[in-house]
């Protein structure tokens, strides 16, 4: 058993502890106890987050503020705090631990059906709509300037001008590509600093593998991983999910001819979030396309970025590969373009059709 466990109040007396789940991140445990209960115990990895203690104030505060409105226990998650009230437990190592109620249900690498994909714009939309009163504000940015397309430009400018590698040369029709944009890029950025968006709770990692489903009714019952939890725009998140679950092909797909965004999965999961997101301004539903191509631009930037200077933010599988992911989310923005009015009508005939 686990010692880290018996820094948390719970109910029973643990019999049972087993490794839990796929991530790649935190060290993850499922705790049975005598009572029948059962909990998710992990390990924060203290390299990938800085500062678990800021991470865990976060986490903390947004799902305790979630279950004050919430009908469905299974509808948030629930942290238990540790011996002395904080939500997470420092062993004797010094390493950090939360733990949280075990909840049925499953998780979807990618949608089987457009109806996955639905149910993971209403799971996020909801999100959105139960904190849209949350003094975002007082949220820690565990990542700062995560998403502050004006900064990332400023990162690939001096990335380029170091060139550590010499490889700027032989991707200059890419570095092209992104510097034509970044008037656009800043865009959402300027937004928020002036307060022309609001500012919002944002998750921050939008993929279909952090809903949580119902077993029996393959509804969504609730986000996961909160880890990125920081205050943001409604549009990073919004964005992001058509970044990936809209895209024609992999994040990393060699073969640029087959990215592109399908405008029927696009047309889904507008609906779906705006159905459950009430709270949406006119302006963030009119720039839900700009969210898209904007939040996609950024990471083609950063794959290039990394390419440039050897690699060493993203793991890379080949050499070449964080090219390839640059180029294959470039072809994607294209696509975007070429598909803008489209994407602007889907969007108006949405909110016509739910507001």
């Amino acid at each position: 058993m686990e010692k880290a466990i018996y820094g948390f109040q719970f109910d029973g007396t643990p019999v049972e502890c087993h490794e839990f789940g796929h991530g790649h991140i935190n060290y993850t445990l499922r705790i049975k106890t005598d009572t029948g209960a059962e909990y998710i115990l992990q390990r924060i990895n203290k390299y990938v987050f800085k500062d678990p203690a800021q991470l865990m104030s976060n986490v903390g505060s947004v799902t305790a503020y979630l279950r004050e409105r919430v009908t469905d226990p299974r509808a948030a998650l629930h942290f238990l705090p540790a011996k002395d009230g904080k939500f997470y437990h420092v062993d004797e190592m010094g390493q950090y631990w939360r733990m949280y109620d075990f909840v049925g249900g499953f998780c979807l690498d990618a949608p089987e059906s457009d109806e996955d994909f639905y149910q993971s714009a209403l799971a996020f939309g909801r999100f959105q709509e139960m904190l849209s009163d949350f003094p975002a504000h007082t949220l820690y940015e565990t990542i700062p300037e995560f998403h502050n397309t004006i900064h990332r430009y400023g990162v690939f400018r001096h990335t380029l001008a170091a060139d550590p590698w010499g490889r700027a040369a032989g991707v200059q029709r890419d570095i092209d590509f992104i510097l034509a944009r970044e008037e656009e890029g800043g865009t959402l950025q300027r937004m928020r600093e002036s307060g022309e968006l609001p500012l919002r709770v944002t998750h921050n990692d939008t993929k279909l593998n952090n809903v949580l489903l119902d077993k029996k009714t393959r509804k969504s019952l609730c986000v996961l991983d909160l880890d990125t939890v920081m205050p943001g725009l409604s549009l990073y998140d919004f964005g992001d999910s058509i970044r990936f679950g809209a895209a024609t092909a992999a994040e990393d797909e060699p073969d640029v001819g087959k990215m592109g965004l399908d405008l029927h999965l696009f047309e889904i999961y507008t609906k779906g979030y705006m159905e459950a997101c009430p709270s949406l301004t006119s302006r963030e539903i009119e720039l839900m396309p700009m969210g898209a191509k904007i939040l996609t631009l950024e990471l083609a930037m950063r794959f290039l970025t990394d390419y440039i200077d050897g690699d060493r933010y993203f793991k890379a599988a080949y050499p070449g590969h964080n090219l390839i992911r640059a180029r294959a989310q470039m072809k994607l923005v294209a696509d975007m373009e070429s598909k803008w009015d489209q994407m602007h009508r889907i969007v108006a005939q949405v909110a016509s059709q739910v507001r």
